[in-house]
């Protein structure tokens, strides 16, 4: 481009620096030679996102669960599998011990980084659930092994039987009930025909159990 009058004329080059686009002013001059060498305005880039997905905190752990504590780059304090004892605490090296059962991963990834905190500068802490033992059943009654059981995700009523093993002689099949905590404290009673169920009638009795449930078998 001339501009009228010799002058150079200013002319805007549009460059692309990184992910983002900078206006930079260069002159030009008038006989359409080279441009004159400009510095060039560098952009800032936009931070990138930490890759890595939101902490699932919605299980609270309990006691006999098995536990994957894992600190970055300290394979002497890490431990690929530990359980919460029944007094609901883990011990590790440098932490000693921590109450684990009744807090969620996070909080327990929490309270055993800031033990370290002491020994380890900016302790990296991942707590991984391996395995519920915490959440269970009971049946009781007429049943071949009556007792508490770990509770497994999907766990049906027809499941619950066959793990105590089936029922005895007198087993009154057709009035099995479950007993349900609710949320005011009380407990909700769900009756349970097991002679209908397997004959493929009231397939909606063999509910999915749920942590502390306790089916009856009179």
């Amino acid at each position: 481009m001339t501009h009228r009058g010799g002058h150079a004329a200013d002319l805007v080059c549009i460059l692309f620096v990184g992910s983002m686009w900078a206006q930079v002013p260069s002159s030009v001059p008038a006989d359409g030679g080279p441009a004159a060498p400009q510095s060039v305005i560098a952009v800032a880039q936009p931070p990138i996102p930490a890759a890595g997905k939101p902490h699932n905190d919605s299980f609270v752990i309990g006691n006999d669960d098995v536990l994957s504590i894992n600190v970055w780059k300290e394979p002497d304090v890490s431990r690929p599998s530990i359980p919460v004892r029944p007094d609901g605490k883990i011990s590790l090296p440098l932490v000693g011990e921590v109450q684990a059962s009744g807090t969620t991963p996070l909080q327990l990834e929490q309270a055993i980084a800031n033990k370290l905190r002491n020994y380890i500068e900016q302790p990296e802490v991942t707590v991984i659930v391996q395995q519920i033992n915490s959440e269970k059943f009971n049946i009781l009654g007429q049943v071949v092994k009556p007792g508490s059981y770990p509770l497994t995700r999907g766990t049906t009523v027809l499941d619950a039987i066959a793990t105590a093993n089936g029922f005895r002689d007198f087993a009154k099949q057709k009035a099995i009930y479950i007993l349900r905590q609710n949320s005011t404290g009380g407990e909700s009673r769900i009756f349970f025909n097991y002679k209908d169920v397997v004959k493929g009638k009231h397939p909606e009795q063999n509910i999915k159990l749920e942590p502390h449930d306790t089916i009856i078998v009179p």
